[in-house]
């Protein structure tokens, strides 16, 4: 009886043992990827364009034949350097005219004067009256003013003699001028001769999309991005040959409003530029960094399938495969960002994935074996 019970036992194992092995018989060999929550960092990819971080526009404060144009268009120019000069003699004779008027009410205010000073002691004696005294008095007020009145109109004469000679407030690269020598030149609307811009320090500008605004909005407001104090973000550049800018840059201004008629926000980075080798209105493709995503699920570009509407993946349960519907977000390295479907823990196939459909039995090679 005893023998008989044994030989039951050992007839149960070999059936147990040869079901499972039934059960993994056509099983399809896979690799999978254990799901982690990792904190990432999330950078952004915008085109920029370079912008003078000075631009000053050169235009003149008189009217007058330009006589000369002495700067070299497009060279470099330093803060005093002579760019336009205007046939001055106009402008002397003025200020000489000045001059001589002011020196004739100078005189007129001396006798006035000495009218006052005859006056006072007479006044006292009751040699004159108090009206003429007060004549004379009013009459030195009034030739004080006409003497403050042409000490004005000799310093503005001064002033535009001055402006004849128009130098560069700024040290920075100039462009070409608008007007060429022999030309009246009209202060006015279109009065403009040329511009002088700083390019070290350099800006950047980039159009943020207003719907990557408000996606971008929304996830620090979730809590699923965060980015530095006051926008501080880190800049690098790739020139339009596919070089790297030397130089990292930092956001220095976010427009707090959408510019209405293009529906994007500005934003500006501000650059070293010792070699000058960014200049205004050149292209560049900008890489901000600084921000980072906590918590995020990561799953190999590989593991992910397009659907006719949306994208899945495949999940191992056990060593059976279960179709699972994701939400992906942007790429990170070789990885999608995955928004929604998936959790830590989840086992997805990443290698392999072209053998299997819902349902398929799988051997997954690459799972730790249990201790």
């Amino acid at each position: 009886m005893r023998v008989r019970l044994v030989k039951i036992l050992l007839i149960s194992l070999i059936f147990v043992s040869c079901s499972k092995k039934d059960d993994m018989l056509g099983a399809v060999d896979v690799e999978t990827t254990i799901i982690e929550a990792k904190t990432i960092p999330i950078p952004f990819e915008f085109v920029g364009v370079c912008q003078s971080s000075h631009l000053v526009e050169i235009r003149s404060r008189v009217q007058g034949y330009l006589d000369k144009v002495a700067y070299v268009e497009g060279s470099f120019v330093k803060e005093g350097d002579v760019l336009f000069k205007i046939d001055p003699r106009e402008f002397v004779a003025r200020v000489n005219e000045s001059k001589a008027n002011l020196e004739k009410e100078k005189a007129i205010l001396w006798s006035a004067q000495k009218a006052v000073d005859r006056y006072k002691p007479l006044f006292e004696q009751k040699a004159a009256s108090r009206k003429d005294l007060d004549d004379a008095t009013a009459q030195l007020l009034a030739e004080q003013a006409q003497v403050s009145f042409y000490e004005a109109k000799l310093q503005e004469a001064q002033l535009n003699l001055e402006y004849t000679t128009i130098t560069s407030p700024i040290s920075g690269l100039t462009t070409n001028s608008r007007y060429q020598e022999g030309t009246l030149i009209t202060p006015g609307a279109n009065d403009l001769l040329t511009t002088v811009s700083v390019i070290d320090p350099i800006w950047v500008n980039v159009n943020i999309s207003d719907y990557y605004f408000l996606e971008s909005k929304q996830e620090i407001a979730r809590g699923e991005l965060i980015v530095p104090d006051n926008y501080k973000f880190d800049v690098s550049l790739t020139l339009a040959d596919g070089s790297k800018y030397p130089f990292t840059g930092k956001v220095n201004f976010v427009s707090p409003v959408l510019n209405e008629n293009t529906g994007t926000l500005s934003a500006r980075a501000i650059f070293q530029n010792p070699d000058s080798l960014l200049k205004p209105g050149q292209f560049v493709r900008t890489r901000v960094t600084g921000a980072i995503k906590p918590n995020a699920i990561l799953v190999p570009q590989s593991s992910v399938i397009q659907g006719e509407t949306s994208h899945y993946v495949y999940v191992v349960k056990g060593n059976t495969v279960e179709k699972r519907d994701v939400e992906t977000g942007a790429w990170y390295e070789n990885d999608w960002i995955i928004k929604s479907g998936l959790k830590p823990g989840d086992e997805v196939i990443s290698q392999g994935i072209n053998k299997v459909n819902e349902g398929t039995k799988v051997n997954v090679t690459n799972r730790p074996k249990k201790k």
